[in-house]
Protein backbone atom coordinates (compact mmCIF):
# COMPACT_ATOMS: atom_id res chain seq x y z
CA UNK A 1 0.00 0.00 0.00
CA UNK A 2 1.25 3.27 -0.91
CA UNK A 3 1.66 5.65 1.78
CA UNK A 4 -0.80 9.11 1.99
CA UNK A 5 2.06 11.01 0.86
CA UNK A 6 3.04 9.01 -2.39
CA UNK A 7 -0.91 8.37 -2.73
CA UNK A 8 -1.23 12.29 -3.00
CA UNK A 9 1.96 12.94 -5.09
CA UNK A 10 0.18 9.89 -7.97
CA UNK A 11 -3.14 12.17 -7.40
CA UNK A 12 -1.37 15.25 -8.31
CA UNK A 13 0.42 13.97 -11.19
CA UNK A 14 -3.37 12.69 -12.45
CA UNK A 15 -4.91 15.71 -12.37
CA UNK A 16 -2.02 17.54 -14.33
CA UNK A 17 -1.65 14.45 -17.35
CA UNK A 18 -5.57 13.46 -17.41
CA UNK A 19 -7.44 14.53 -20.22
CA UNK A 20 -10.16 17.30 -19.31
CA UNK A 21 -13.19 15.98 -17.54
CA UNK A 22 -15.35 18.17 -19.84
CA UNK A 23 -14.46 15.85 -23.20
CA UNK A 24 -12.78 18.19 -24.63
CA UNK A 25 -10.26 16.49 -27.12
CA UNK A 26 -11.62 12.98 -26.61
CA UNK A 27 -12.13 11.77 -29.93
CA UNK A 28 -13.93 8.65 -29.55
CA UNK A 29 -17.98 9.02 -29.65
CA UNK A 30 -18.38 6.50 -27.53
CA UNK A 31 -15.91 7.81 -24.66
CA UNK A 32 -17.05 11.04 -25.15
CA UNK A 33 -21.18 10.41 -24.46
CA UNK A 34 -19.44 8.68 -21.63
CA UNK A 35 -18.01 11.21 -19.80
CA UNK A 36 -20.94 14.18 -21.20
CA UNK A 37 -23.86 12.12 -20.28
CA UNK A 38 -22.51 10.19 -16.81
CA UNK A 39 -19.59 11.07 -15.59
CA UNK A 40 -20.49 15.06 -15.82
CA UNK A 41 -23.87 14.24 -14.98
CA UNK A 42 -24.38 16.56 -11.81
CA UNK A 43 -28.38 15.50 -11.37
CA UNK A 44 -29.24 15.21 -7.80
CA UNK A 45 -31.29 12.07 -7.63
CA UNK A 46 -33.88 11.75 -4.62
CA UNK A 47 -32.06 7.96 -4.23
CA UNK A 48 -28.58 9.84 -3.22
CA UNK A 49 -30.41 11.50 -0.45
CA UNK A 50 -31.78 8.17 0.71
CA UNK A 51 -28.70 6.22 0.63
CA UNK A 52 -26.64 8.61 1.97
CA UNK A 53 -29.01 9.04 5.26
CA UNK A 54 -27.91 5.42 6.04
CA UNK A 55 -24.17 6.08 5.47
CA UNK A 56 -24.35 8.75 8.31
CA UNK A 57 -26.22 6.25 10.06
CA UNK A 58 -23.12 3.78 9.63
CA UNK A 59 -20.50 6.56 10.83
CA UNK A 60 -22.32 7.65 13.85
CA UNK A 61 -23.19 3.68 14.94
CA UNK A 62 -20.38 2.89 17.71
CA UNK A 63 -21.16 -0.72 17.97
CA UNK A 64 -18.13 -2.87 18.21
CA UNK A 65 -18.30 -6.15 16.18
CA UNK A 66 -16.05 -9.04 15.59
CA UNK A 67 -14.98 -9.05 12.15
CA UNK A 68 -13.25 -12.00 9.99
CA UNK A 69 -10.35 -10.33 8.04
CA UNK A 70 -9.42 -12.13 4.33
CA UNK A 71 -8.51 -9.10 2.67
CA UNK A 72 -4.51 -8.06 1.97
CA UNK A 73 -2.11 -9.43 4.50
CA UNK A 74 -4.65 -10.99 6.62
CA UNK A 75 -4.26 -14.30 8.11
CA UNK A 76 -6.77 -17.18 7.73
CA UNK A 77 -9.50 -17.43 10.76
CA UNK A 78 -7.64 -14.04 12.23
CA UNK A 79 -11.02 -11.96 13.68
CA UNK A 80 -10.57 -8.63 15.02
CA UNK A 81 -12.61 -6.54 17.13
CA UNK A 82 -14.12 -3.12 15.08
CA UNK A 83 -16.08 -0.24 15.33
CA UNK A 84 -19.42 -0.21 12.71
CA UNK A 85 -18.47 3.81 11.89
CA UNK A 86 -14.21 3.16 11.93
CA UNK A 87 -15.41 0.65 9.43
CA UNK A 88 -17.64 3.07 7.48
CA UNK A 89 -14.96 5.69 7.46
CA UNK A 90 -12.33 3.63 5.97
CA UNK A 91 -14.12 0.96 3.95
CA UNK A 92 -17.40 3.22 2.16
CA UNK A 93 -16.75 4.47 -1.35
CA UNK A 94 -17.05 8.37 -1.10
CA UNK A 95 -20.40 9.22 -2.74
CA UNK A 96 -19.08 10.78 -5.81
CA UNK A 97 -18.06 7.65 -6.24
CA UNK A 98 -21.09 5.35 -5.49
CA UNK A 99 -23.26 7.89 -7.33
CA UNK A 100 -20.87 7.57 -10.23
CA UNK A 101 -22.26 3.99 -10.09
CA UNK A 102 -25.39 4.67 -9.77
CA UNK A 103 -25.44 6.71 -13.03
CA UNK A 104 -23.70 3.84 -15.05
CA UNK A 105 -26.00 1.43 -14.10
CA UNK A 106 -28.64 3.72 -15.47
CA UNK A 107 -26.97 4.76 -18.42
CA UNK A 108 -25.62 0.88 -19.50
CA UNK A 109 -29.14 -0.42 -18.23
CA UNK A 110 -27.23 -4.45 -16.80
CA UNK A 111 -29.93 -6.88 -16.16
CA UNK A 112 -26.67 -9.06 -13.49
CA UNK A 113 -24.84 -7.16 -11.82
CA UNK A 114 -22.12 -8.92 -9.43
CA UNK A 115 -19.82 -6.73 -7.09
CA UNK A 116 -17.24 -8.34 -5.26
CA UNK A 117 -16.96 -6.83 -1.70
CA UNK A 118 -20.10 -5.44 -0.09
CA UNK A 119 -19.12 -4.01 3.01
CA UNK A 120 -21.55 -2.08 4.52
CA UNK A 121 -24.07 -2.01 1.83
CA UNK A 122 -23.71 1.68 0.03
CA UNK A 123 -22.31 0.93 -3.02
CA UNK A 124 -25.02 -2.18 -3.25
CA UNK A 125 -27.68 -0.09 -2.70
CA UNK A 126 -26.53 2.60 -5.58
CA UNK A 127 -26.45 -0.23 -7.44
CA UNK A 128 -29.67 -1.80 -6.90
CA UNK A 129 -31.56 1.40 -6.64
CA UNK A 130 -30.56 2.44 -10.46
CA UNK A 131 -32.38 -0.35 -11.91
CA UNK A 132 -34.39 -2.13 -9.60
CA UNK A 133 -35.07 -4.83 -12.06
CA UNK A 134 -32.11 -6.40 -11.98
CA UNK A 135 -30.17 -8.90 -9.83
CA UNK A 136 -27.54 -7.74 -7.93
CA UNK A 137 -25.35 -10.23 -6.41
CA UNK A 138 -23.15 -8.82 -3.91
CA UNK A 139 -19.93 -11.19 -1.69
CA UNK A 140 -18.62 -10.09 1.13
CA UNK A 141 -16.17 -11.89 3.65
CA UNK A 142 -17.55 -10.87 6.59
CA UNK A 143 -20.70 -12.41 8.01
CA UNK A 144 -20.75 -9.93 10.94
CA UNK A 145 -20.93 -6.92 7.92
CA UNK A 146 -22.96 -8.72 5.75
CA UNK A 147 -25.67 -8.36 8.16
CA UNK A 148 -25.44 -4.50 8.69
CA UNK A 149 -25.52 -4.57 4.87
CA UNK A 150 -28.73 -6.15 4.84
CA UNK A 151 -30.12 -4.27 7.52
CA UNK A 152 -29.75 -1.33 5.12
CA UNK A 153 -31.19 -2.97 2.11
CA UNK A 154 -33.91 -3.55 4.24
CA UNK A 155 -34.14 -0.02 5.65
CA UNK A 156 -34.14 1.08 1.91
CA UNK A 157 -36.84 -1.58 0.95
CA UNK A 158 -34.63 -3.33 -1.71
CA UNK A 159 -35.39 -6.66 -3.30
CA UNK A 160 -33.63 -7.16 -5.86
CA UNK A 161 -30.18 -8.01 -4.06
CA UNK A 162 -28.41 -11.57 -3.06
CA UNK A 163 -26.04 -11.43 -0.54
CA UNK A 164 -23.29 -14.18 -0.68
CA UNK A 165 -20.99 -14.53 2.97
CA UNK A 166 -17.44 -16.04 2.99
CA UNK A 167 -14.23 -15.83 1.46
CA UNK A 168 -14.22 -15.39 -2.03
CA UNK A 169 -11.48 -18.01 -2.57
CA UNK A 170 -13.93 -20.39 -1.55
CA UNK A 171 -17.37 -18.83 -3.29
CA UNK A 172 -16.63 -16.87 -6.32
CA UNK A 173 -16.54 -19.32 -8.79
CA UNK A 174 -19.55 -21.31 -7.37
CA UNK A 175 -21.37 -18.08 -7.50
CA UNK A 176 -20.09 -17.50 -11.14
CA UNK A 177 -20.99 -21.13 -12.29
CA UNK A 178 -24.40 -20.29 -11.55
CA UNK A 179 -24.96 -17.37 -13.97
CA UNK A 180 -25.71 -17.32 -17.73
CA UNK A 181 -23.71 -13.96 -17.66
CA UNK A 182 -22.01 -10.79 -16.15
CA UNK A 183 -23.49 -7.68 -17.27
CA UNK A 184 -21.57 -5.64 -14.98
CA UNK A 185 -18.80 -6.07 -12.42
CA UNK A 186 -17.59 -3.80 -9.25
CA UNK A 187 -14.28 -5.60 -7.91
CA UNK A 188 -13.68 -4.00 -4.45
CA UNK A 189 -12.15 -7.35 -2.57
CA UNK A 190 -8.85 -8.30 -1.95
CA UNK A 191 -6.34 -5.27 -3.09
CA UNK A 192 -3.13 -7.45 -3.93
CA UNK A 193 -2.23 -8.29 -7.58
CA UNK A 194 -2.79 -12.26 -7.74
CA UNK A 195 -6.60 -12.33 -6.39
CA UNK A 196 -7.73 -8.96 -8.30
CA UNK A 197 -6.10 -10.76 -11.77
CA UNK A 198 -7.75 -14.06 -10.48
CA UNK A 199 -11.04 -12.16 -10.00
CA UNK A 200 -10.58 -10.41 -13.21
CA UNK A 201 -10.30 -13.96 -15.34
CA UNK A 202 -12.98 -15.65 -13.40
CA UNK A 203 -15.44 -12.97 -14.06
CA UNK A 204 -14.50 -13.20 -18.23
CA UNK A 205 -16.00 -16.57 -18.19
CA UNK A 206 -19.10 -14.92 -17.89
CA UNK A 207 -18.49 -11.70 -19.64
CA UNK A 208 -19.63 -11.14 -23.04
CA UNK A 209 -18.71 -7.08 -25.48
CA UNK A 210 -21.12 -5.65 -23.48
CA UNK A 211 -19.83 -6.53 -19.93
CA UNK A 212 -18.63 -3.44 -17.95
CA UNK A 213 -16.27 -4.01 -15.36
CA UNK A 214 -14.88 -1.51 -12.67
CA UNK A 215 -11.88 -2.28 -10.57
CA UNK A 216 -11.66 -0.03 -7.40
CA UNK A 217 -8.25 1.85 -5.61
CA UNK A 218 -6.47 0.82 -9.36
CA UNK A 219 -3.44 2.71 -7.65
CA UNK A 220 -3.93 1.83 -4.30
CA UNK A 221 -0.55 -0.02 -4.30
CA UNK A 222 2.18 -1.29 -6.81
CA UNK A 223 0.68 -4.63 -6.87
CA UNK A 224 -2.71 -2.76 -7.65
CA UNK A 225 -1.20 -0.69 -9.91
CA UNK A 226 0.62 -3.88 -11.97
CA UNK A 227 -2.63 -5.70 -11.59
CA UNK A 228 -3.92 -2.90 -13.68
CA UNK A 229 -1.62 -2.62 -15.98
CA UNK A 230 -2.24 -6.57 -16.72
CA UNK A 231 -5.84 -6.39 -16.93
CA UNK A 232 -5.45 -3.32 -19.97
CA UNK A 233 -3.25 -5.53 -21.86
CA UNK A 234 -5.51 -8.45 -22.17
CA UNK A 235 -6.86 -9.60 -25.04
CA UNK A 236 -10.30 -9.70 -24.42
CA UNK A 237 -10.45 -5.79 -23.19
CA UNK A 238 -10.36 -3.09 -26.01
CA UNK A 239 -11.02 -0.02 -23.57
CA UNK A 240 -9.95 1.41 -20.11
CA UNK A 241 -10.80 4.85 -18.47
CA UNK A 242 -8.44 5.31 -15.73
CA UNK A 243 -10.64 7.95 -13.37
CA UNK A 244 -7.39 7.21 -10.91
CA UNK A 245 -9.17 6.11 -7.91
CA UNK A 246 -11.78 3.68 -10.09
CA UNK A 247 -10.75 2.17 -13.67
CA UNK A 248 -13.46 1.05 -16.16
CA UNK A 249 -13.32 -1.83 -18.28
CA UNK A 250 -14.93 -2.64 -21.51
CA UNK A 251 -14.86 -5.80 -23.72
CA UNK A 252 -16.06 -3.58 -26.61
CA UNK A 253 -15.40 -5.93 -30.04
CA UNK A 254 -16.65 -2.80 -32.23
CA UNK A 255 -13.63 -1.41 -31.20
CA UNK A 256 -10.75 -2.57 -33.62
CA UNK A 257 -7.99 -1.26 -31.77
CA UNK A 258 -7.11 -0.60 -28.06
CA UNK A 259 -7.70 2.53 -26.35
CA UNK A 260 -6.76 3.58 -22.85
CA UNK A 261 -8.16 6.67 -21.45
CA UNK A 262 -6.62 8.66 -18.12
CA UNK A 263 -9.40 11.08 -17.90
CA UNK A 264 -9.61 13.75 -15.01
CA UNK A 265 -12.72 13.03 -12.85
Amino acid sequence: MYSSFQLAIKYINYNFTASNGKGHGIHSPFVFDLVVQVLNDQTKNPAYKEIEVQRNLLLGNETIIEVEDFGAGSVKGLKKHRVVQQIAAGSLKKPKYAQLLYRLVTYFQPKQIIELGTSLGITTAYLAKAKQDAQVITMEGSAAIASLAEDVFKKLQLQNIHLVTGNFDETLQATINQLSTINFAFVDGNHRKEPTLNYFHQLLEKSNESTIMVFDDIHWSKEMEEAWETIKQHSSVTLTIDLFFIGLVFLRKEQKEKEHFVIRF
